[in-house]
């Protein structure tokens, strides 16, 4: 239990620090050797708990208590911040909410949650060994780019406050409670967890303090609190309904045939919230105003993660005779083919990445909504996948944008040129994200496989057509990262080590995780969904995975594709020769006279089909369609507690 506390504890600690250090040499040694503990205690964990995949681990009681009143007078504090800044800036909303929550949590605790006992406070299961690597790994790696990259930051806005040591306290703060969040198996304690990343993100996406900025955050903290709210609400009815504050009790009640409906639907709720599902994605999509490693972190290790780890740890009393499950499943899906529909007409490339994450995301609570097996299992794959590589786009985007001065596909002609390195890891994550035989499409195709076994045509409709418009948009990027523009100035020494030092290690972590696959699914994911099924025929259930046979063909696949260049680097016989312009060329390769004697540059432009898949229409779409299903799971509950 020690190393739990080390890894919830140390963060924070971090993150004091970093908040009274002012210099950048001390605090480049603080992250990068805070990074290298949390990293190190985190591999440490699953070594531990390789094997047996985790243990419950009670709390003493009188520690348990002295927490959970420190928890109760932090949030009560943050629920008055929140009213105060709420009033300040005129988002009532926000003020309400936060007047809400907290009175209700505290009611609670003094009327019902004090005289409830909770056996195991802490747990650690597979899913949470899984998680705590992404945290620990591509988290921290996230932190250690952002040293280099917040230098920029600063010098571009020169004259601007240096309010580094407040950033580098949020992203800290950040992993502290993501691992709060997923070794909590108190729900009090992880609401608690939940909230923070909330604060932390509100903070993040507001850093630069513009009215942009400022908008957009409130609009995060405002959809978050009606999550929070719903998680506030799932406890109460648990704890006087049920008698029971544990989550692993709370799956074990629904397995066993009593109703957890309500609760399960509330706590669905707040984890769609959480992962920006629609109609709460605005949210994700504004924190690009946020600087790249805040936008990074939230995509990949942090947040959105937090919602759909709850989701997919529901799993159990899910599926599709589970209003709940319902739920999520159409939510889910709904959300990956508007999202994907949205992405097509996008430009901005941190814009296409935010899409495809909401769109992910979906696929992700989708399977988790279906509640079976290999669902279960792409749904956990695709949390890897997704991390790793979203990790690496992203920050890949604040690196360009810092040194071409712009984020926008189209301004990408000759990035191979000016940032060849840069260039060559885009291809990698773009190629990682949808191409064969690299992990997301092999998760893809075991989520098709699921669907079709579960038995549900509309949702295999929303994967199949979400999935297949992933090509349009990544197809685009990629055809402009892998094209040539004559006599561009190679800056690559511009980037700071540090992000090299970042981008070097993902790319090598999403090719590791692809190459390796077969060997973590057999090893954690498949024992993990064997546990969440755990009353039902093993053999069954691992019948419905993906063959390891198939898995070995693809990882054996992705060596050749990443091997071949190798045999062939520098041995090639280059002639160049001059490019053809449709005209006269000027003798740059970059412009030439036309037919009406009229000089023209050379431009490479991508068609965004706006009229088809116009983002504001496929917004609308997706919010009604997500809206009614909102309205329907309601109505069913209200009329079963009518009946």
């Amino acid at each position: 239990m020690g190393i739990l506390f080390f890894l919830i504890l140390f963060p924070f600690v971090a993150a004091l620090v970093l908040l009274f250090l002012k210099a950048d040499g001390p605090r480049g040694i603080v992250v990068i050797a805070a990074s290298i503990a949390i990293a190190a205690a985190s591999v440490y964990l699953a070594v531990a708990n390789f094997e047996t995949g985790g243990e419950r681990f009670p709390v003493d009681e009188s520690l348990s208590e002295f927490i959970g009143y420190a928890m109760m007078a932090i949030e009560v504090i943050l629920a008055v911040v929140i009213f105060a800044l709420g009033i300040k800036y005129k988002k009532y909303l926000a003020s309400l909410l936060a007047a809400v929550q907290a009175p209700v949590m505290v009611w609670f605790e003094f009327s019902t949650g004090e005289h409830i006992e909770v056996a195991n406070a802490l747990y650690v299961d597979r899913l949470s060994i899984i998680m705590a690597l992404i945290i620990g790994i591509i988290g921290t790696l996230i932190c250690v780019y952002a040293l280099g990259y917040m230098k920029d930051f600063q010098h571009h806005n020169h004259g601007e406050p240096d309010r580094r040591p407040w950033f580098f306290f949020l992203l800290f703060l950040f992993l502290a409670a993501m691992y709060g969040i997923v070794f909590s198996n108190n729900l009090v304690w992880l609401f608690f967890f939940w909230e923070i990343t909330t604060l932390c993100s509100f903070f993040l996406i507001g850093f630069t303090k513009t009215p942009e900025a400022i908008r957009n955050s409130f609009r995060a903290l405002i959809m978050n609190l009606l999550g929070g709210l719903g998680f506030v609400l799932a406890i109460v009815y648990t704890g006087r309904n049920l008698q029971i504050l544990e989550l692993d009790a709370l799956l074990e009640y629904g397995l066993y045939g009593m109703n957890v409906t309500i609760p399960a639907v509330l706590l669905v709720f707040a984890g769609i919230t959480k992962a920006a599902q629609m109609p709460f994605n605005s949210w994700l999509l504004g924190a690009m105003v946020a600087p790249t490693p805040t936008s990074a972190l939230l995509h990949s290790s942090t947040m959105v993660k937090a919602g759909v780890f709850l989701v997919l740890k529901l799993s159990p009393v899910l599926g599709l005779f589970s209003p709940a499950g319902l739920m999520a499943m159409f939510v889910g899906g709904i959300t990956f083919l508007m999202a994907s529909f949205a992405a097509i007409s996008q430009s901005n490339a941190k814009r296409v990445l935010a899409y495809s994450t909401v769109a992910n995301l979906g696929l992700i609570v989708a399977c988790a909504g279906a509640a079976y097996p290999a669902a279960i299992w792409a749904a956990t794959m695709l949390i890897i996948f997704h991390a790793v590589t979203k990790s690496l786009l992203f920050l890949c985007v604040g690196t360009a944008e810092h040194n071409i001065g712009s984020r926008d596909i189209e301004d990408m002609d000759g990035l191979f040129g000016r940032l060849p390195r840069l260039a060559t890891f885009m291809i990698i994550g773009i190629s990682a994200m949808f191409l064969a035989p690299f992990g997301m499409l092999v998760s893809k195709w075991a989520a098709l496989e699921a669907v079709i076994s579960a038995g549900n045509p509309l949702l295999l409709l929303f994967i199949i057509f979400g999935s297949s418009v992933t090509l349009f948009y990544w197809g685009k990027w990629l055809g402009k990262l892998v094209a040539i523009v004559a006599k561009r100035e190679n800056i690559q020494h511009r980037v700071h080590g540090e992000e090299w030092s970042s981008l070097g290690a993902l790319v090598a972590l999403v090719v590791a995780a692809c190459l390796t696959f077969p060997t973590y699914s057999g090893r954690l994911v498949v024992p993990y969904v064997l546990d969440v099924f755990a009353g039902a025929d093993s053999e069954r259930v691992a019948a419905t995975l993906l063959d390891n046979d198939n898995m070995v063909i693809m990882a054996v696949l992705v060596a050749v594709i990443v091997l071949l260049p190798l045999l062939f680097y520098g041995k090639t016989q280059k002639k160049l020769v001059p490019i053809y312009l449709a005209g006269a060329g000027l003798g740059d390769d970059l412009r030439y006279m036309g037919s009406m004697q009229k000089e023209t540059e050379f431009k490479l432009r991508n068609w965004y089909m706006e009229g088809y898949f116009n983002e504001k229409r496929m917004n609308l779409i997706g919010i009604i369609a997500t809206c009614f299903v909102f309205v329907v799971v309601a109505a069913v509950l209200t009329g079963g507690m009518l009946v």
